[in-house]
């Protein structure tokens, strides 16, 4: 399976000159937990929930602190075209919970580590379901009662 096919896209992006709080105003809108910080074409950083967070609230540096002092960097990048086993990779060596994917030097979205786990759930309730079938069919016909052999 490819990147692009769970990718969430568009990609949400904020100036590099946006503040925390407007940041933060976006992803509620949008019901994200991060935006890519663009300058132009050009991607900077991504800003997370917890970047504003740990960054921002928790050393009060306030809602009109410039994303891009609060953005983490540099960003892990990884192709639409990619196979999964290529993100799933690079979250294992980078230590990230997010990938901006790129599409021919364009941003077209953002892969997380939840859309991964979602997928893995997915396919696991595909699998549960013929399981289970199967297992309450195997208890049903040994609790059938077996005819009796004769003396």
């Amino acid at each position: 399976m490819k990147v692009s096919a769970l990718m969430t896209t568009p990609a949400i992006t904020v100036s590099h000159q946006a503040t925390a709080a407007e940041a933060a105003v976006l992803m509620a809108e949008e019901a994200v937990g991060c935006v890519a910080v663009t300058e132009g074409d050009i991607l900077g950083g991504i800003l997370t929930d917890r970047d504003i967070v740990v960054r921002s609230v928790a050393q009060a540096a306030g809602s009109d602190e410039p994303v891009i002092r609060l953005m983490s960097t540099p960003v892990v990048t990884v192709s639409a075209s990619d196979d999964l086993d290529v993100a799933y990779r690079l979250y294992r060596r980078e230590d990230i919970r997010r990938l901006a994917v790129f599409d021919s030097r364009r941003l077209v979205g953002v892969l997380t580590v939840d859309d991964l786990f979602a997928d893995a759930l997915q396919r696991l309730a595909d699998l549960l379901g013929p399981v289970s079938r199967s297992a309450l069919r195997e208890q049903a016909d040994d609790s059938r009662p077996r005819p009796r052999s004769a003396p």
